[in-house]
C-alpha cells in the first residue's frame, strides 16, 4: 500500500482557505568558551606576561532538525511500538515504517537532521495507514498531527435532550457531532461549529419535509479527503417560538425580536456547557455559527454582535428582507466594533416565489466589502442559479461553505 495526495473538486468552491497546524524551530549556535584570566607568579606583585590576543571560534551549526509530533491515545490493545511513520523521500520511505520514539504519554516523535526537501508523510498504526491525505513537512519545521486509523464516521446523539435556559426561559434538545477524530483519539481537541434548527442538520425523520442538511455525512467525508477541518458540530433545536427567537428586531408583519436573548443563550450558558463537557478549542478563531433562512439572519446578527465569540459566520439563504432589511444596517456597523469576524459566507440561490432574496443577499454581501472584507479571501458570496430556498439546496452548497469557513485539514 502507498499513501497518496488528495484532490479537491467542490462545483461551488470559489476560495481555498486552509489553516497552518504547525510551529517551525531552528538551532541556535553554540555559546563561546570564556578566556581563561592570567593569574601573577608566585611571591610577584605583578601579573605575568600579558598573553596573546586570543579569538574563540564558535562551533558549525548542525543541519537543522526536522521533527514530526504525533499525538495518539494508545490504549492496553494498542502496543505503542507499532506506531511508525512512513514518507516519500529519505530519510524516510513509503515501503518501510520508522519508530516513533515515546516522548510522554499520547506524544510520540520522529526526528532527523536529514531531510534535504519538503516531505510527504503518514503514520502509520502496525500496517494500518492513517486516515486521510499525506501531512507535509519543510526541513528544519516542527509539525504537531492528531492522526485517526480506525474511525471513518463521527457520531451524532441529542446530548443535552432537555436542555434549559434562564437567558431566553426555554427547554430543547441540543444535538453534538462529535468527528472521526474525536472518537478516536482522545488526545485531539476540536473548534466547534453551532447551527440552528438542529431538527434539520442530522436525520430525515427529524427534518422539515424529510430533507435534511446531512451535516454528518459531509463532515465525515471532509474529514476523509481532508477538505474540510474535522469540528465538533453543535445543533440547537428550534421551538414553537422560533421567529421570535431568531430574529433581531420586531418586523411590522411578523412580530419577533429576541435574537438577542437566544444569542446570549448560546454564548452565556450553552458553550460554557459544552466547552466543560468536551475537549473542544474555545477560541473565537475555532468557534464558528451557520444558519439558512432566519437562521442565516441570526448568525449575521451573531457575527455583529458577538464577533469576540463567533469568528467564523456562515449564511445560507437569510432573510435580509427581515424589518425593512435592517440587517443590511447592522453590518455596516462592523468597522467600528471592536472586533468583527475573520471570515464570513454568504450565499442564495434566485429563484423561486422569493427568487430567495437574492437581491438583498447581495447588497448584504456588498455591505460586508464596505466594511474591509475581500472577495475569495475572508468572504465568500455565492449565488447558486436555479436554487430556491430550501434544506436540498442548503444541503447542496454545505461542502463548499464548510471548506470555506472552517479551511481544509492542517497539514
Amino acid at each position: 500500500m502507498r499513501a497518496s495526495s488528495f484532490f479537491l473538486s467542490l462545483p461551488l468552491l470559489v476560495a481555498f482557505v486552509g489553516g497552518a497546524g504547525c510551529s517551525s524551530s531552528s538551532e541556535g549556535g553554540a555559546a563561546q568558551d570564556p578566556t581563561t584570566p592570567v593569574t601573577p607568579a608566585p611571591g610577584s606583585t605583578s601579573p605575568g606576561p600579558t598573553p596573546a590576543p586570543t579569538t574563540t571560534v564558535a562551533p558549525p551549526a548542525g543541519p537543522a532538525l526536522t521533527s514530526v509530533r504525533v499525538h495518539y491515545a494508545t490504549t492496553p490493545a494498542i502496543n505503542p511500538a507499532a506506531l511508525g511513520i512512513r514518507g516519500s523521500a529519505g530519510p524516510l520511505s513509503w515501503e518501510k515504517s520508522l519508530a516513533l520514539s515515546a516522548t510522554s504519554a499520547g506524544l510520540y516523535t520522529w526526528s532527523s537532521p536529514d531531510v534535504k526537501a519538503d516531505l510527504e508523510l503518514k503514520p502509520v498504526l502496525g500496517e494500518t495507514w492513517s486516515r486521510g491525505p499525506n501531512y507535509r513537512v519543510k526541513p528544519g519545521q516542527t509539525i504537531d498531527i492528531y492522526p485517526h486509523f480506525t474511525a471513518t464516521h463521527g457520531t451524532v446523539t441529542n446530548k443535552y435532550p432537555s436542555f434549559t435556559s434562564t437567558k431566553l426561559p426555554s427547554t430543547r434538545g441540543i444535538w453534538v457531532y462529535l468527528p472521526p477524530t474525536y472518537v478516536e483519539n482522545t488526545e485531539a481537541r476540536f473548534g466547534v461549529l453551532y447551527m440552528h434548527d438542529a431538527q434539520n442538520l442530522f436525520s430525515p425523520d427529524a427534518a422539515f419535509g424529510g430533507n435534511e442538511w446531512k451535516v454528518d455525512e459531509t463532515m465525515d467525508a471532509g474529514a476523509e479527503d481532508g477538505s474540510i477541518r474535522e469540528v465538533v458540530v453543535v445543533g440547537v433545536e428550534n421551538t414553537a417560538a422560533r421567529i421570535d427567537e431568531l430574529t433581531p428586531s420586531v418586523d411590522p408583519g411578523y412580530g419577533g425580536g429576541k435574537a438577542a436573548q437566544y444569542l446570549s443563550m448560546i454564548v452565556d450558558e450553552l458553550k460554557p456547557m459544552v466547552d466543560k463537557d468536551l475537549r473542544t478549542v474555545p477560541t473565537r478563531e475555532q468557534t464558528a455559527i451557520m444558519g439558512s433562512s432566519l437562521g442565516g439572519l441570526v448568525s449575521a446578527y451573531a457575527g455583529v454582535r458577538h464577533a469576540d465569540v463567533f469568528g467564523l459566520v456562515g449564511e445560507m439563504s437569510p432573510s435580509t428582507w427581515w424589518d425593512g432589511t435592517m440587517i443590511l444596517g447592522e453590518v455596516s456597523t462592523t468597522p467600528t466594533r471592536p472586533a468583527k469576524p475573520l471570515r464570513v459566507y454568504v450565499d442564495s440561490g434566485d429563484s423561486g416565489a422569493s427568487n430567495d432574496d437574492v437581491t438583498n443577499t447581495t447588497e448584504l454581501a456588498a455591505r460586508y466589502r464596505k466594511a474591509g472584507y475581500t472577495d475569495n479571501k475572508d468572504l465568500l458570496h455565492v449565488v447558486q442559479p436555479g436554487a430556491i430556498h430550501n434544506e436540498t439546496y442548503w444541503a447542496s452548497r454545505l461542502p463548499a461553505a464548510l471548506h470555506f469557513l472552517l479551511g481544509a485539514r492542517p497539514n
